[in-house]
């Protein structure tokens, strides 16, 4: 065999890889611009509305993604239907409509929550003016939560399907309507009230609407998934595969909130020791959190791929799929790390002026912040795909409790330790984070590395 001929299966896996991971990707980096939309229109609002927004889609934001990773379940079933028969219509239409009854239950129970903002916020100590505006920016913000969570389902049906650019497409929709929505209700442009903060909430509904909209028109018009007919008979119950969603979807959203609840935590630690710090917290969390879509978008991409090869039984594709993800995120991360290390306040201005008076505190705080940041990305991005993998593998409740023991007892801990008995304030409570970043991914890793001993392939 030739050394081309022996190349051509971990070519062709990199090519399918990227072809669902680059619009996934990208979707999930234009998703953020949605949010720093909303960041950069608020942030001229004065510092106490940015750390209520800030609190607020906290809370909002953990929710909405645990509740899209509890419906994302659908996403490996419907991969490993498809690998078991390519054309499974019946299965893979049990398991969207399964996976919308569920967002619409979630999404419910989200805006209870969601009503009784200020007082979660009080609870958690938080500054009360804070806590008014934040609880106020809730009570607008809930009504986009069912939408949402809807349309991240829908999502992962398109994606799937082999149509990942529908995603990318359709956030390009909710960037434009966003910034408009911004543009209009918080200064009161194009003949609309200005209102403030609210405005940027109604603007954010507005926006969800849309995007659930954009995604049922796509798949109506599009021949390959109209032929699945998703829409037909919504109100039939199929109770077995609801179990099935939950039992791999629940450990999914405990994981997310295992890590997206790390990370919550430290804005609302952030919050008891100086709202320059809070503000410092949160644009360097955006800059993280942009930095990450790549890997989050392979990891998604490798779920689909090795979901594919996990129901088709072809357990050497299953180790090709996984390794060509972790390749494509390892080689991504130097970048963003390099950026943060060497020219922070370069990425800084995306979201904030470095140069005015107003920002010096903040910006002092969001550097250091971002230090201990390029540190962490390798691990950031291999913890990323390596769930993704093993969710391939309906591997779910093992990665649960890793998360939980990584980010918690690790991340969290040394965060409180360092942060308030050590001297290090929020330079302490950063590396907690470095830390249970690291230790769920070397964990992870051990587990994916062993998954045939561990049973988690077929040996047929």
């Amino acid at each position: 065999m030739s050394d081309a001929q022996a190349l051509s299966p971990w070519r062709t896996e990199l090519r399918a890889t990227l072809h669902l991971a680059v619009p996934l990707a990208a979707a999930n980096l234009l998703q953020m611009l949605v949010y720093a939309i909303d960041v950069i229109f608020v942030a001229r609002l004065g510092e106490t509305t940015l750390a209520a927004a800030s609190l607020a889609t906290t809370l909002f934001g953990l929710m909405m993604w645990c509740f899209s990773g509890l419906t994302g379940a659908c996403a490996p079933l419907i991969a490993a239907e498809l690998g078991r028969r390519a054309h499974a219509v019946r299965e893979v239409r049990r398991s969207l409509r399964m996976a919308l009854w569920l967002a619409i239950g979630c999404g419910a129970a989200g805006m209870v929550v969601c009503a009784r903002g200020e007082a979660i916020l009080r609870l958690a100590g938080q500054n009360a003016e804070v806590s008014r505006q934040a609880g106020q920016f809730l009570t607008i913000l809930l009504w986009a939560m069912i939408p949402n969570v809807l349309a991240s389902v829908l999502r992962n049906f398109v994606s799937t399907l082999g149509r990942p650019v529908f995603a990318t497409l359709i956030t390009v929709l909710a960037i434009v309507v966003n910034a408009l929505g911004n543009y209009a209700f918080v200064f009161g442009n194009l003949g609309a009230p200005a209102l403030g903060l609210d405005g940027s909430a109604i603007s954010s509904v507005l926006t969800a609407c849309a995007m659930l909209a954009a995604y049922v028109v796509a798949i109506a018009s599009d021949r390959r998934m109209r032929r699945y007919h998703v829409f037909g008979r919504w109100w039939r119950p199929e109770w077995a595969r609801l179990q099935e969603l939950l039992r791999i979807g629940m450990p999914i959203a405990l994981i997310i909130l295992a890590e997206g609840g790390l990370f919550s935590s430290a804005a609302f630690l952030m919050g008891l020791i100086g709202q320059a710090e809070l503000a410092g917290h949160t644009v360097a969390l955006q800059v993280a959190a942009l930095a990450f879509q790549i890997p989050f978008g392979i990891g998604q991409a490798v779920t689909i791929r090795v979901g594919y090869f996990y129901g088709a039984g072809d357990r050497a594709a299953i180790a090709l799929a996984g390794r060509a993800a972790l390749v494509l995120a390892l080689r991504y991360m130097a970048l963003p790390a390099a950026l943060m290390l060497f020219a922070p306040q370069l990425v800084l201005r995306l979201y904030v002026d470095p140069a005015a008076p107003q920002n010096a505190a903040m910006v002092g705080y969001a550097v250091q912040f971002l230090m201990v940041a390029a540190a962490f990305q390798l691990f950031d991005g291999m913890q990323a795909v390596l769930a993704g993998a093993l969710r391939g593998l309906q591997d779910t409740r093992v990665p649960m409790l890793i998360a939980l023991g990584g980010y918690w007892i690790a991340g969290f801990c040394t965060s409180v330790v360092l942060g308030f008995l050590a001297p290090l304030a929020g330079l302490g409570i950063w590396i907690g984070l470095a830390v249970g970043l690291v230790v769920v991914s070397i964990l992870l890793g051990w587990r994916w590395r062993n998954r045939e001993r561990l049973g988690l392939v077929s040996r047929s």
